[in-house]
């Protein structure tokens, strides 16, 4: 009962304290639902950010691969923190100086309609087909795997995932559709936090436990336990450097692993779209720059405690990474706290699901509905027309949830590697708009349609024995030749300005600069110090 009664008093307080501050907030027009009314600050931004990036897969899946295969895939969150400076220094000055309410908007500002009508299509696609119903399925495996829903509440295991499911995607789907990005936001931010002090929580019991009441003597422990497994560097034992079987080489680096970074945090609807919704561009860098600080702080959470899994654990569980994480839970966390707990990990599951729902609505009505259905929609049956884009996408995804995998793990490394269909080209023509003035609309198609089909040919027909982050690498230098190569025979008929549209204030913030070399010196340090373990 006081598990079930602290977490609805948390969920409860979530909910109360976004719908109040949403209590004077105009909802009917285009910037009020889909971008917040253009009113986030930066510490909003940066807790919906982090909420909307980490979900139970990481607790669970990142966790255990730490587990297994050492602290080597910090790379995924650590250099988060570099593609975060970019989109801080470069990437949100231009959209802001332009307006931009979607990032395919931006793509018919540069080449044409059409190559924002692919985009926006693929964007849709991801989403729908992949993100939002293995969010929903696998968050709630993970739920399912630490709490044991199922004997809670007396049901059979099928029966409490898709209890799960249903409540998670319900409560998510009304985030969404009523209360449009800023609900998102704030709820995000409270949830945000929230989890940043129960997965703290986690390593810091367990080290006080096993350090005797000192966390820096249990943290000695652990390390002097097995050294190797923090190093960064270190290559996984029978893989060469860029083996298709590897985990995640260092090499990556330097090949697709920052191209992922930049277009996750700096070109991906759902992640800048809360930089988008900003007051001005001194609030958007903030939040970006607040971002990258806790993505260097979120392996505490997401890759130490599977670090301390193996120091309680050993080689036991390798068969199954997975539940290091839960069993850990099990093993540290005082019972008053579970239910805080399940309210957190549920609200890392809300933050991904509704974010996703709430950009493919605005994807979908503002570059698709508006400019091939109606042109003269006004901007009130706009916001109607992303609530329904909103509902029937958050039905869809509950109702084919628990039918989509039997196993997270697999899932999220699928979803991973799925990644190079519609990240990377997309990355190579938003990349080329910017930078390579030469390269002209049908440039920007053919790189488009090149680089899905090679990833897919290369990687899934062919299978070739390269990892996939190194066919990202490959992949975007193709995609950038290509597009070239075509502009030579189809060149660009209009030069491209980016012109100032007069709706924000562009004035960046002062400290910037400084605090965006902080975190490229943090991040190198990280590197250096724990590559030499």
């Amino acid at each position: 009962m006081l598990t079930f009664l602290s977490f609805l008093f948390f969920t409860a307080f979530v909910a109360f304290y976004a719908t109040w501050k949403l209590r004077r907030d105009n909802l009917k027009t285009q910037d009020g639902y889909f971008l917040g009314g253009r009113s986030l600050t930066g510490v909003v931004i940066a807790g919906s950010l982090l909420l909307t990036n980490i979900s139970t897969e990481h607790l669970v899946g990142m966790n255990g691969s730490s587990y297994k295969n050492g602290a080597i895939i910090i790379a995924w969150e650590v250099t988060s923190a570099l593609a975060l400076v970019i989109a801080a220094l470069y990437f949100a000055p231009r959209y802001l100086k332009m307006g931009l309410t979607t990032i395919p908007e931006f793509l018919e500002k540069r080449f044409d309609g059409i190559t924002r009508t692919i985009v926006a299509t693929l964007l849709i696609i991801s989403f729908t087909v992949t993100l939002l119903p293995i969010v929903l399925y696998t968050g709630a495996l993970n739920i399912e795997a630490i709490f044991r829903i199922s004997e809670l509440l007396d049901v059979s295991k099928s029966q409490g995932i898709w209890i799960t499911i249903l409540v998670v995607g319900g409560i998510g789907a009304v985030y969404a559709i009523f209360g449009g990005l800023k609900m998102v936001a704030y709820t995000d931010t409270i949830n945000g936090f929230g989890l940043l002090f129960a997965g703290l929580l986690v390593p810091i019991l367990a080290l006080w436990s096993i350090g005797k009441g000192n966390v820096l003597a249990g943290l000695a422990e652990v390390f002097e336990n097995a050294p190797s497994k923090f190093n960064v560097i270190s290559q996984e034992p029978g893989t060469g450097p860029g083996a298709r079987s590897a985990i995640l080489p260092f090499e990556v680096l330097f090949t697709g692993l920052m191209i992922n970074q930049l277009y996750f945090w700096a070109m991906h609807q759902s992640i800048i779209q809360r930089a988008l919704g900003a007051v001005n561009l001194k609030e958007a860098q903030k939040g970006l720059l607040y971002t990258g600080a806790l993505k260097i702080l979120i392996p505490l959470v997401i890759v130490l405690p599977g670090l301390i899994g193996f120091y309680y654990f050993g080689t036991s569980l390798y068969d199954d990474p997975d539940s290091v994480y839960p069993m850990l839970v099990k093993k540290v966390l005082p019972f008053w706290l579970t239910g805080f707990f399940v309210a957190v990990m549920m609200g890392a599951i809300l933050s991904t699901f509704n974010s996703a729902l709430n950009s493919a609505a605005t994807v979908f009505s503002l570059d698709l509905y508006k400019r091939y259905i109606n042109r003269n929609t006004g901007e009130l049956k706009l916001v109607r027309i992303g609530k329904w884009v909103s509902a029937i996408l958050a039905i869809f995804a509950i109702s084919i949830a628990p039918f989509v995998a039997n196993a997270p793990q697999g899932l999220y490394q699928l979803l991973q590697q799925l990644n190079g269909i519609f990240f990377i080209p997309i990355a190579s023509v938003i990349i080329a708009g910017f930078l390579f003035p030469r390269v002209s609309a049908t440039g920007a198609k053919a790189g488009l349609l090149f680089g899905l089909a090679f990833y897919v040919f290369t990687y899934f027909i062919f299978q070739i024995d390269l990892h996939f982050v190194h066919i990202w690498g490959l992949e975007f230098l193709l995609n950038i030749l290509i597009m070239h190569f075509v502009s030579l025979w189809h060149p660009r008929k209009n030069a491209f300005v980016i012109r100032d549209e007069g709706i924000l204030n562009i004035t960046p913030w002062k400290y910037a600069v400084p605090v965006s070399i902080v975190l490229v010196v943090i991040t190198i340090s990280i590197y250096i110090l724990l590559g030499n373990v």
